[in-house]
Formats: structure tokens, C-alpha cells, sequence
């Protein structure tokens, strides 16, 4: 079943790469007593997630932060070594949190993972964003076709006003 709006997130562990090498992070550290935009790709380097997706988010990291964010993150169902080379590469190394969930354990417990097996990727996630505070999902925006339109950092911020005045 798919997490909806006001549900917690699951108990996750994933990788990111450090200064000192692969780190395993909880939810918990990442999420609790934070708002986070978290937004999923179905994979590192590829087409639509390495030049309209990701960029987005770098592009928009000041004004996203600027409405009390306290982090962005991207996840994707690589491994954290990939998951690191794409930090350095796209230049968001140090302000983004390049999350790895190499097992797609993440995506599957909360319903947004994809069978990719038919184009040769396997296992992935759907693109999707959400805000999370403090462990709570607030938006939630998953791509029904191919593209960034719903789940792009527009869109986000676009949402983080809204809830700015709720």
C-alpha cells in the first residue's frame, strides 16, 4: 500500500557517502524533529533525473531552504558508491543528502517502488517528492507519466508557501 498524506515514515536505513567513506543513516536521524523535501529518482545518471530532476532541486536549493526547510534529500534504488559519484558529478555534494536504498527496501515499504525489469533497470522507485515533518508526510506528489512535472522542485515550492500559510 502506498504512504499517504499524514502518514509516519517507516524505520529505514539507508547510505550516504562521507568525507570518511559509506555511512549508514537511519529515518530517524534523517527525519525527527525536521522538515525535509525528500524526492526519489528512478536512477542515478540517468537522462531525465541527471538534467531536468536533480537540477531542479540545485537550482532551488536557496529559496527551498528558505521556507524552513532544514533538508533536501534524493533517493534512488543504487548502490552508495554511484550514489556518491552523482553527489560529486552534479555538484550537489554538501547540500544535498544523496541517499542510497541499494535493496529498494525504502520504496517497497512505502508503496513507490517500480519494475523497471522490461527497460533492463529492475527494481526501482517511481519519481515522487514529498515534505516530511518531523517523520510525518505532508505532501505527497508521485509521476503518473514520464517526466518531472508533479514531483520537481516548481512544484515543492510551490507547496511549502501553502503550507507556510496553513
Amino acid at each position: 500500500m502506498m504512504i499517504a498524506v499524514g502518514d509516519k515514515l517507516p524505520q529505514a536505513t539507508f547510505k550516504t557517502m562521507t568525507a570518511d567513506g559509506a555511512k549508514a543513516i537511519t529515518t530517524a536521524e534523517i527525519f525527527s524533529g525536521k522538515k525535509v523535501v525528500l524526492f526519489a529518482v528512478p536512477g542515478a545518471f540517468t537522462p531525465t533525473c541527471s538534467n531536468n530532476h536533480l537540477p531542479g532541486y540545485l537550482d532551488n536549493y536557496d529559496a527551498i531552504l528558505a521556507r524552513d526547510v532544514d533538508t533536501i534529500a534524493v533517493v534512488a534504488v543504487n548502490d552508495v558508491h554511484v550514489m556518491g559519484a552523482w553527489a560529486r558529478f552534479s555538484g550537489g555534494e554538501g547540500k544535498i543528502l544523496y541517499l542510497a536504498d541499494g535493496n529498494g527496501d525504502f520504496v517497497r515499504s512505502i508503496g513507490l517502488d517500480a519494475d523497471l525489469s522490461g527497460g533492463g533497470m529492475g527494481l526501482r522507485s517511481k519519481r515522487f517528492s514529498m515534505i516530511v515533518d518531523d517523520g510525518k508526510v505532508t505532501a505527497l506528489n508521485v509521476e503518473t507519466k514520464p517526466g518531472v512535472d508533479e514531483s520537481g522542485a516548481a512544484h515543492i515550492l510551490g507547496q511549502l508557501s501553502v503550507l507556510a500559510t496553513t
